[in-house]
Order: structure tokens, then sequence, then C-alpha cells
């Protein structure tokens, strides 16, 4: 089979090499793909929203799994386009991605179905908002209503800051479209998971937990960002949590889709808060996290592909989904300066030193190829996945790897995979 990935970064470049150790596949492409993914699938210059465009390609080509990877085809429609066409697709429709292309129907989702989660208020005008900052107090969470690219979330410690995010997102017009509206939440307290879950329209099957760090900086300090590591299994997700997740939050959750008739086939990603009074919902995505990925994938020991397939026939709870033991850490390379302002085009060297490293797999985030080199692209550059015995050896295996690797205005975290 051949099979289509779209997405250029980090999770694309984990996915495509999953998919390529299937059995079940012969040939891989990658719409647009990065400099990493091009050394194993075939990188077409296709942008990833262009739906027209990848389904074209995929009729062409004869493709016969489409994989999703980023949120915005999701949001736009690319899986209600391509069944319509008859062609298959691994991903949730696009009523279904609206749990994560809009933080207001996500919200107002969770308190309808009872899943536990933060109080929230919805606001369109800046002085409504501020006013409404008394019923919180500090810190408190500002979320833009639309997709940020994981950054249209703030904390704010104090009240001004609360108000300068309001003015960022509601006058500034800081994420455009997306920060048309804001939601502002209580901010939870607690110990922090994420879990993400095989989703086939009626059964969901959690795959092995997950913790990121958002933080740009050491210590849980600076911007959010997408995230800048990761660790599997999460720290804090004991047994006891993990049955309160499934019971309360992931299979009510896909309950209350099917009865809203919304038919949600694909991953969906739980990020909980596991605070004094339970596990609670910080929010949903509507695809693989990342950079969760790239330690959840490098744990999976199952065909991805065969898992694919049973969630695309509503056949998941047949699956038995093995699991490796191993702990995995990942820790983001970025450019200087992100997630705001940062140069790109500088070139990486060290690539293959780091991949000798026993337990060590090096996934592309934001590269190209450029005269023959691979050269930065975009604020995370790369992802330095490693599978050990241990969080505290997965650890080392990564740093090690990270110190063989040397690109202009490098910016990495160096407290990924400690409590």
């Amino acid at each position: 089979m051949k099979v289509l990935v779209v997405g250029s970064g980090g999770r694309e470049h984990t996915l495509v090499w999953k998919i390529a150790q299937s059995k079940l596949v012969n040939k891989v492409y990658c719409a647009p793909g990065n400099g990493g993914i091009a050394e194993l699938a075939e990188c077409v210059d296709i942008k990833a929203d262009d739906i027209d465009g990848l389904l074209e390609f995929a009729r062409a080509e004869g493709i016969g799994l489409t994989v999703v990877g980023p949120e915005a085809p999701l949001s736009l429609g690319i899986v209600d386009c391509f069944e319509k066409n008859g062609m298959r697709i691994f991903g949730p429709c696009r009523k279904g991605a609206m749990l994560e292309s809009s933080k207001v129907f996500s919200k107002d989702f969770m308190i309808r179905n009872k899943i536990p989660t933060a109080a929230y208020k919805v606001y369109y005008e800046p002085g409504k908002a501020k006013a409404g900052l008394d019923d919180f107090g500090c810190p408190v969470v500002i979320k833009a209503d639309g997709l940020a690219a994981g950054k249209g979330v703030i904390i704010a410690q104090t009240r001004e800051e609360a108000i300068s995010a309001i003015d960022d997102m509601l006058i500034g017009k800081k994420f455009g479209e997306a920060g048309s509206k804001i939601v502002i939440e209580e901010f939870l307290e607690g110990k922090e998971a994420s879990i993400l879950a095989f989703v086939d329209g009626k059964a969901a099957v959690p795959m092995v937990s997950a913790q990121d760090y958002k933080r740009a900086l050491d210590n849980d300090e600076g911007l959010n960002t997408g995230g800048m590591g990761a660790v599997s299994p999460a720290f804090y997700y004991d047994e006891e949590t993990a049955a309160a997740v499934e019971r309360d939050i992931i299979q009510r959750t896909v309950d209350a889709l099917k009865a809203e008739g919304i038919c949600y086939k694909g991953v969906l990603y739980f990020g909980i808060m596991i605070t004094e009074k339970g596990p609670k919902v910080l929010e949903y995505n509507a695809r693989f996290g990342d950079p969760e990925t790239e330690v959840v994938l490098l744990r999976l020991e199952s065909d991805l592909i065969e898992i694919m397939n049973s969630v695309i026939d509503g056949k998941l709870e047949a699956q038995k989904i093995q699991w490796k033991e191993e702990q995995a850490v990942c820790v983001v390379m970025a450019s200087g300066g992100y997630p705001e302002h940062y140069e790109k085009g500088y070139e990486i060297k060290g690539l293959d030193k780091a991949a000798e490293i026993d337990g060590v797999t090096v996934f592309h985030a934001g590269t190209k190829k450029a005269s023959g080199k691979i050269v930065t692209a975009g604020g995370r550059v790369l992802v330095i996945s490693a599978l050990a015995k241990n969080y505290e050896q997965a650890r080392d295996r990564a740093y090690s790897a990270i110190r063989t690797i040397a690109f202009e205005k490098a910016h990495y975290r160096k407290d990924i995979g400690k409590k």
C-alpha cells in the first residue's frame, strides 16, 4: 500500500518513521515534508492546507491511506473531502476537529456533557473581558478561541499581564481571527499529563501516557510554546488516575460526541491536569500531540497502520495494542528567539553522530535541504528522542546526542525529563 502523510514537522517525521516500518506499506509520501523526512519518504511540494491539491495527488498516485498530522487541514475539512471522494483517510471530520479549532466550542461541549474542566467565560470585547477578570483572580488563563500553533494560551500571573494578553488578542489581533473572541479560564493547580487515544467513533483505546514541557525556559519559565520536550510515561499518572480519566473523561467524551451526531475517528488528545479534586481537561487536540508523539510512538510495538485501519473500519476493540516497557524522553532544539522572532537558514552539523548513540532517534521539526546541506527552517528545529530502561538513562542519551549537534543560536531546555 502507498501511504501519504500530511504535514512537515517533528510529529510527521515520527509518523513517517513508524509507518515505514509497517509490513503493509511499500511506499510513503509526505506533503510537504522536511529535510529529515526526505530520508524516509518521497516529499511532495503540496502545502498541508491545500486540500484540493492533496486530493488530486492522492487520486493520481493511488494512495491507499492518507494520514493527517497537523490541525489546520483537519479544521478545513480534509477528512470530509477525501471521504466524499472515496479516499481512505485517518483523522476526524471537520465537526470533530472543532474540539481543537474552537476553544469556545470545546469548553461548551465539556460543560454540556459534564466532563470535568476549569470554570470559564467567553468574551468578544476587551472592556468586558478586563472587568471579568475580577471573577477569576490571578493567576488566570487567557486563550484565543481559534488555532494559534500552540501559542494562543497565556498564563497571566498578574492582572497587568492578563490585561496585556487581552489587549494583544482582542485589540492588537496578535493571533488574527483566532483571537477575535477569547476564553478566560480558571487557573488549575496540579500535575499535567497528556493522554492520546485512538477513537473509532464508539470505542476509545488510550495510548501510554506522556507529559510535555510547554514553557520556553528551564524551570517552566518564559513564554508558552508548542512544546520544548516530553516524557513517557507521565510522572504522576498512576493507575487510579488513569481509571478516572478513562471513565469520566475519555469514554464520556466519545459517548457525548456520538450522542451529538459527530462520528469521531482518529486520535483524540486530552490535556489533563491532575488536581486535588481529581483529573480535569485543560484542552482537546484533534490529532497526535507534538512533541508527545515523538516519545509515545517510540514505545509502540504494534503496527501503526493496522491500528489506523481498525479505527477507520470501526473495529478498534478487536486490536491488541502492544507497548514497550522502556521509558522515553525527547528534547526540542529550537531556533534562538522561539516562540517569537527567530532566524532561519543556519546549517545543522553533527546529525550523523547523534543518530549513532544507542536508543536515540532524531526527528526533524523545522529543517530543509539546501545546497546538499540540512539547514534550519522553523522555530522548533529538531526533536531528539531517546528510549531507555528509565528516565535518567533516556535523558542522558538525549542530551549526549544534543551535545554532538550544532547550529547557530540553538536553544533548548536543560531540565527535560526531571520531575
